[in-house]
């Protein structure tokens, strides 16, 4: 099947998790409804759900624990991209404008916090033990990853520019790879998979999750701003120092680096910097060889797969998985 024809195959199984999602925003507190409905309830592929969805069915699992699964992988999801937008002092969003500046960010942080609190609530009802930890684990996680981001973003601008390959992965690991890690293990467990099973589908979450960011990262810079949903080159004006750039500065002259981390530093990035820098990447392949490294992760992820009999399921992750790099936005 193709992307869009497995989103339609699995529309019941989503309608289930999207009806879970709007009852979590239905509290007393219109602020959680009004932002809460903004960001969840417009637009994103549902990639997590799906992945939850997809894991738990690869077992013949059909209960509700699925749609409470998929809804709490949403709403942890949604939790982070509304602290990350108040921390990076977003101005756009899926193409909109971003709930801090429609809401303000003391209220869209007390949102986000809602939203994690809640899911947490939502996985303890799972009543596994193994699931709860999973996701306690995994929030953590993220929330490591992105103070690690900050700090470097922050060393960026003081011109302290090293960051090596392992310290990026170590980042999108904790940004991304490990609620997609959680999503796919977490669906393998209500579907009483074996240890082997279990574990192969918590290794393909967390390889599919880093070709996802590693991809994402690369579309800051190749993306048309209309179809990527933020501003083109936003990560590099924000000091974000990404596998393009990383790449970059292992080969690039001495001069050619010093006037790149000049732009960064700059207070009035353009997008005639954007345009010279994008250059220097082509000059060096440094976006072929972030894609080529996105690659290798994915055979890895999809390696993880061969324990599985062939399904619909199956079909499907392995397609998720060619889509993760074809994708524009």
């Amino acid at each position: 099947m193709i992307i869009e024809e497995i989103w339609g195959y699995y529309s019941e199984d989503l309608k289930l998790a999207e009806e879970k999602i709007k009852e979590s925003l239905d509290t007393v507190a219109p602020a959680i409804s009004m932002v809460g409905k903004h960001l969840l309830m417009g637009g994103g592929k549902r990639i997590r759900p799906i992945l939850a969805i997809l894991c738990s069915k690869l077992f013949g699992y059909n209960g509700e624990k699925t749609s409470i699964l998929a809804c709490s992988v949403e709403c942890i999801h949604t939790a982070s991209l509304l602290h990350d937008d108040v921390v990076d002092g977003a101005n756009i969003r899926r193409g909109r404008p971003p709930a801090h500046s429609l809401w303000g960010n003391q209220a869209v942080i007390l949102v986000g916090d809602y939203l994690y609190s809640n899911a947490l609530r939502l996985v303890n009802s799972l009543e596994s033990r193994k699931i709860m930890d999973v996701f306690s684990t995994a929030t953590a996680r993220m929330s490591e990853g992105e103070l690690i981001q900050l700090h470097k973003k922050d060393e960026c601008k003081k011109g302290n520019f090293k960051i090596s390959e392992e310290h990026y992965m170590r980042i999108i690991t904790g940004k991304t790879a490990i609620l997609m890690s959680a999503a796919c293990g977490s669906g393998a467990i209500i579907g009483n998979a074996t240890l082997e099973k279990e574990e192969a589908l918590f290794n393909f979450g967390l390889k599919l999750g880093m070709a996802f960011q590693i991809a994402d990262d690369i579309l800051d810079y190749m993306a048309e701003e209309k179809n990527l949903g933020k501003s083109l080159g936003k990560d590099l004006e924000e000091g974000k120092i990404t596998l393009p750039l990383i790449y970059f500065f292992q080969e690039a002259s001495h001069n050619e680096v010093e006037k790149v981390k000049t732009i960064i530093k700059s207070e009035n990035f353009s997008q005639s910097d954007l345009g010279y820098i994008l250059h220097l990447l082509n000059k060096y392949v440094s976006i072929e060889k972030s894609y080529e490294k996105a690659r290798i992760i994915l055979d890895e992820a999809k390696k993880e797969l061969a324990l599985f009999d062939d399904s619909v399921e199956k079909s499907s992750l392995l397609n998720i998985s060619d889509y993760v790099l074809r994708r524009k936005k």
